[in-house]
């Protein structure tokens, strides 16, 4: 009986191994990016700690926008998903349009959402 049972447990565990969802490229890009977004925007975080983050997420970014752009899977899809992706190709790709325009992460997400200097000295603290 006891041997019956680590059988079955074998059976369902390899199921569910073969069944596991798999993320694609995109998915992997968008996970990573949202992780840097939470890390701009956390305000536990110092300075100091903030910038070696996300200088170490921008690697991982970069390799990960590689993959997205080389990934022959996604030639031909119009998922919206994909769609929405390269129509936003700014905030995608956040590590490669950063570089292109010479600006940091944080400088090139809040210019892409419409967050400017200007805008937030501008702003004021109030009750709504």
């Amino acid at each position: 009986m006891k041997r019956m049972t680590q059988i079955a447990l074998i059976a369902i565990i390899g199921m569910g191994a073969a069944t596991a969802a798999q993320a694609g490229s995109l998915e992997n890009l968008e996970r990573e990016r949202a992780d840097v977004i939470a890390t701009m925007l956390d305000p536990g975080v110092n300075a100091q700690d903030r910038q070696q983050k996300l200088s170490r997420a921008r690697h991982r970014l970069v390799d990960l926008e590689r993959m997205v752009l080389r990934d022959n899977d996604l030639k031909g899809k119009n998922t919206p998903v994909v769609r929405i992706a390269f129509r936003n190709y700014d905030l995608t790709f956040l590590a490669h349009a950063s570089v292109e325009k010479n600006l940091t992460l944080q400088d090139q997400w809040l210019d892409q959402i419409g967050v400017s200097t200007a805008s937030l000295m501008d702003a004021r603290v109030g009750r709504r």
